[in-house]
């Protein structure tokens, strides 16, 4: 189920329009029933862009575990935040679990075999990891690290797939544990079977990464990428695999392309199946395609809310109405003589196609040089696996961040700065070009802190640094938050929890927690303490 957040919540205070009830306070200004006509919104829950100045909300996207931590959790995250410290980083495991179970789904539709390949590197998290590992789900380890901690985590080397680049520790342990290896090129190939050969390891399974893919007679560019072998090199990469047959088996080709486009992974899809019939026609036996990951979220509760937002920017931008940001930035956009030039450089919030149902549109599409039937098709009567390799997409509503509110000031052109105890690497929604709205988690729910006017503010870190935004966009709040207030920014387990954190000016980096929640009642423990033979104990609210 996903409902909309409204920005705000508190004990006793719902922080959804999912039954479309008016609660005052707990949304932007015009929020009221689903379908009412009130100023400044459209029926669909968007706002308005016409006059400048009015609010541009983008409210995220709430599943059902995340929205009622939120909407019931108030004085539990309060409690926590006040005992560990801010900023705060809470994972919910369960809900990884019922991610990996959607693409799961995918797979049983077209039905396939193979496997998904949890992207570690996505987030740090014990708690996930541990979780996931009581499903049937694989892992992707992308350093010796989080192999290291896989392994000890309860993953058999049969499960775990290792990328990225590797140093001969990485690619020692992964053959001593029998995990799969996703081969970059001919050179590591090689380091591989000298180290095989070299210390009486097991053969070594290997997946032949590949890029560059030619697509003749369509339109369709051919993304460049600093990783794998391009596909016109393919005889190359073969040819030393053959030399190496006593110490690397190929079991597969795969792509892992940056890019959000369907066209370019069907192609590479394509160029993977053509990939497999000559590793047969060697005397090879190739089982699985590994898709890479990619798949994505949709961050934002309402289309139109991102569409009004992006317009808008573009227009600031232009001068045809006032910035919208810190400083007038345009994310990618400027002005030169009177044109605009640039493009904007943003993670398309709000995604119509994402995650699970992103890999059942790529099944689902055509494949032109393989007469044009569906690339799901074809990999079933290849008797081919599947692999998939999500990060972003497994950790969706899998986690949020919180941060205190230390200072709230008036500026000089009518909106606040507010100041919070976090800085810009502890919540990196804006360095993966993510703009969302954070939910605002009032220290006390009073009758005065419900009913506030909404405020445009701007969140500043607390860094000594100029640049230590938490984000650069004026962010619209249905009220002005106030010192000891938290703010919960939310869907940050992906990539944007803890991949940039620092300790920069000896700040400590958020220390994590993993929330359950049995009946009413809602559990936590710290998140290196978490295995799922026990549920997490603690404070209940």
């Amino acid at each position: 189920m996903s409902t909309a957040g409204t920005n705000t919540a508190g004990t006793n205070t719902a922080g959804t329009n999912a039954a479309g009830a008016d609660m005052p306070g707990t949304g932007p200004v015009g929020a009221g029933p689903e379908g009412a006509d009130t100023p400044g919104r459209d029926p669909a829950g968007t706002d308005v862009a016409g006059a400048a100045g009015e609010p541009l909300h983008l409210e995220p996207r709430l599943e059902q575990r995340p929205a009622a931590l939120l909407e019931e959790g108030g004085t539990l995250l309060h409690a926590l935040v006040d005992a560990l410290g801010s900023p705060l980083n809470v994972v919910l495991p369960d809900q990884i679990a019922e991610n990996a179970e959607r693409f799961r789904a995918v797979f049983r539709r077209h039905r396939l075999t193979g496997r998904i390949f949890y992207a570690h590197k996505a987030n740090r998290s014990s708690a996930l990891v541990r979780r996931l590992v009581t499903t049937d789900a694989g892992l992707d380890a992308a350093s010796l690290g989080e192999l290291q901690h896989a392994l000890a985590s309860g993953w058999t080397g049969d499960r775990i797939m290792t990328t990225g680049p590797k140093d001969p520790e990485f690619l020692w342990l992964a053959a001593r544990a029998g995990a799969v290896v996703n081969a970059d090129g001919p050179a590591e190939v090689e380091q591989a079977a000298r180290l095989v050969r070299a210390y009486g390891l097991p053969r070594l399974r290997v997946v032949l990464r590949l890029s560059g893919f030619d697509t003749s007679g369509t339109t369709v560019l051919s993304r460049r990428s600093r990783f794998g072998t391009p596909a016109r090199s393919l005889k190359d990469l073969l040819d030393t695999v053959d030399r190496h047959r006593d110490a690397v088996e190929p079991t597969g080709v795969g792509y892992h392309l940056d890019t959000t486009s369907l066209d370019e992974k069907a192609a590479a899809l394509e160029g993977c199946l053509h990939a497999m019939e000559e590793l047969r026609a060697r005397d090879f036996s190739p089982r699985a395609v590994d898709v890479g990951g990619g798949f994505g979220i949709s961050y934002l509760a309402h289309a139109g809310q991102w569409d009004r937002y992006t317009t808008a920017l573009t227009q600031a931008v232009m001068g045809r109405r006032p910035p919208m940001t810190w400083d007038g930035h345009g994310y990618g956009l400027r002005m030169e003589n009177g044109t605009l030039k640039g493009a904007l450089g943003l993670y398309p919030a709000h995604r119509h196609l994402a995650g699970a149902g992103y890999l059942d549109e790529l099944l689902s599409r055509p494949a032109p040089t393989l007469g044009g039937r569906p690339l799901g098709t074809l990999l079933l009567e290849g008797l081919h696996e599947l692999y998939a390799e999500p990060g972003r997409a497994l950790t969706d509503q899998c986690g949020l961040t919180l941060g205190r509110v230390l200072d709230v000031r008036a500026a000089d052109r009518g909106e606040h700065l507010v100041r919070l105890a976090m800085n810009a690497g502890d919540a990196g929604l804006e360095d993966h070009g993510v703009l969302v709205d954070p939910v605002v988690l009032p220290r006390d729910a009073t009758p005065t802190t419900a009913t506030g006017r909404p405020a445009a503010v701007h969140l500043m870190g607390n860094l000594c640094l100029e640049s230590d935004l938490i984000t650069r966009r004026t962010v619209h709040l249905p009220r002005l938050p106030r010192p000891g207030d938290l703010l919960a920014f939310p869907n940050t387990a992906g990539y944007c929890m803890d991949f940039g954190a620092t300790h920069a000016q000896r700040q400590p980096v958020a220390r994590k927690v993993a929330v359950h929640r049995e009946g009413e009642s809602w559990h936590w423990c710290l998140d290196e303490q978490y295995w799922p033979i026990t549920r997490p104990g603690g404070p209940r609210t």
